[in-house]
């Protein structure tokens, strides 16, 4: 990288820095930390939500499902829009209620309101864990954008280097300094890829004359995609939005319901068809790139010998000039930086509010200072999970995975059902998590028609089968009748 883009990126990435640490200065307490003062507008926190759960995870993935599925990769996305619009209609009237009613901060109090404190207790541990492998994720994301950038920087150094400034900026900011930050860093990213990355990729390899030479003709169809990995999309990433730590934050963070349901209609939009076309559109263009030989200089002989992962950002190092470089980079760090300290927070605020505050009372100063030594030791260990995976979109889905089919039928049956069953839920969960981690750790297909099913939706079937048999056979304590 040249030494003006070089500069602007270490300028940019300070900038980023120095709002984390105005709100380090002016957070007084946990509500400001976890919950932005409970006053943010519709637009911050629709492009806060949209920056979190696109970022730079999926920019990454998006780029490499552009790479080797063509432009049908954008249909991952579209679940998100799905996702986002369906929470926006059944979950955010009941949830931001409930939060202003009795003061909630995290997703697992949801739980202990509507179940008891051994159900929040076991969703604060799945939530936990399945956000400290989604931001082992984005750092793994910063990583290979970083060490495809950098010529002499390999990747578990930059995985080093983009968790240190990751955990920092995280561990000063908080929410406010998160959503703010994620509103310019998503402005300039978008700006970027529409004004200068996109056209400049496709001049760059010849067009449209090069690209229907060089791809198979299904990488330009829609209809490029099974069915099976469409559903295997749709129940891993549209529950999401009904169990997200992050997104419980946001919703909390609302100043009414209104700005609430706004925020997420708008981030709906951004998912698909904005952020999902731009990213496998540059992706194919990768492809192009590769094929042409375009990345030969770098030890690239072709598309077979690439990961499909560092297509785009290699597509982008070899396009962009000297200054332009520079931004382009730092708004991708700066994606990536806005979804790991999302994560980084939201698994800070199960562990401290969650676990450690069933046992442990601190005046609300301490346990702010609390959840920072918690954050930076969560971000230590993500680091360390980052540098035994290898491929992002598998692990941030995995994560996915692990999460949903533990809380999305407990969270469903809460919400929605007039008596909520905690020995249920309890089961729900445990059944659910446990078998979807065992069978991607262990595939079995148990009917040749079902060999493209993902675990999840095995995990997701056994949970609910738990809930309700587990609800029949078991007569609703006392406490729980309403």
């Amino acid at each position: 990288m040249h030494w003006i883009d070089l500069t602007i990126f270490v300028i940019y990435m300070a900038a980023m820095l120095g709002v984390g640490y105005f709100f380090f200065r002016t957070n007084k307490g946990k509500e400001d930390y976890y919950v932005g003062g409970r006053n943010m507008g519709s637009w911050h926190i629709g492009l806060s939500v949209v920056a979190t759960d696109v970022g730079g995870g999926f920019s990454i993935g998006l780029g490499g499902l552009g790479f080797t599925m063509g432009i049908s990769g954008s249909w991952m996305l579209f679940t998100g829009l799905i996702g986002a619009w369906l929470a926006a209609v059944f979950l955010i009237p009941k949830v931001f209620k409930l939060g202003q009613e009795i003061n909630l901060f995290t997703f697992p109090q949801v739980f202990e309101h509507l179940y008891n404190k051994k159900v929040a207790f076991l969703a604060a541990i799945i939530s936990a864990i399945g956000y400290l492998g989604f931001t082992a994720s984005q750092l793994l994301a910063g990583a290979k954008l970083a060490s495809s950038t950098f010529v002499d920087l390999n990747l578990n150094s930059a995985l080093i280097i983009m968790g240190v400034v990751a955990v920092v900026y995280t561990v000063m900011g908080g929410l406010k300094a998160v959503i703010y930050t994620d509103t310019i860093q998503w402005i300039i990213l978008l700006s970027g890829l529409v004004f200068i990355g996109l056209p400049m990729a496709y001049v760059s390899i010849g067009g449209w004359e090069a690209l229907s030479s060089s791809v198979h003709p299904e990488l330009l169809r829609l209809t490029n995609i099974d069915g099976f990995t469409l559903l295997n999309w749709a129940v891993t990433i549209i529950p999401i939005w009904f169990i997200g730590m992050t997104l419980y934050q946001r919703i909390y963070a609302c100043r009414d319901e209104k700005q609430a349901r706004r925020a997420w209609y708008i981030a709906g939009i951004f998912e698909w068809p904005v952020m999902a076309f731009m990213g496998v559109l540059l992706g194919l263009f990768a492809r192009v790139a590769a094929d042409q030989g375009m990345f030969a200089d770098l030890g690239y002989a072709g598309v077979g010998s690439l990961d499909a992962e560092l297509g785009l950002p290699l597509l982008l190092r070899q396009i962009l000039p000297v200054g332009l470089m520079g931004l382009m980079m730092s708004a991708y760090f700066s994606a990536i930086l806005s979804t790991a300290d999302s994560c980084l927070m939201a698994c800070s605020g199960n562990v401290v509010s969650d676990l450690i505050g069933r046992f442990v009372k601190t005046s609300d100063r301490n346990e702010l200072r609390l959840s920072q030594i918690v954050t930076l030791v969560i971000g230590i260990v993500a680091i360390l999970i980052a540098m035994y995976a290898e491929m992002v979109l598998d692990l941030m889905l995995h994560s996915y995975a692990f999460m949903v089919s533990g809380l999305f039928v407990p969270v469903l049956f809460a919400l929605y059902s007039k008596h909520p069953h905690a020995n249920a839920a309890l089961g729900a969960m445990v059944i659910g998590g446990s078998s979807t981690l065992l069978l991607n750790a262990f595939p079995v297909t148990v009917f040749d028609w079902a060999q493209g099913l993902d675990p999840i939706v095995y995990g997701l079937t056994l949970s609910l089968l738990a809930y309700v048999s587990i609800r029949r056979i078991s007569p609703l304590p006392n406490f729980q009748k309403i």
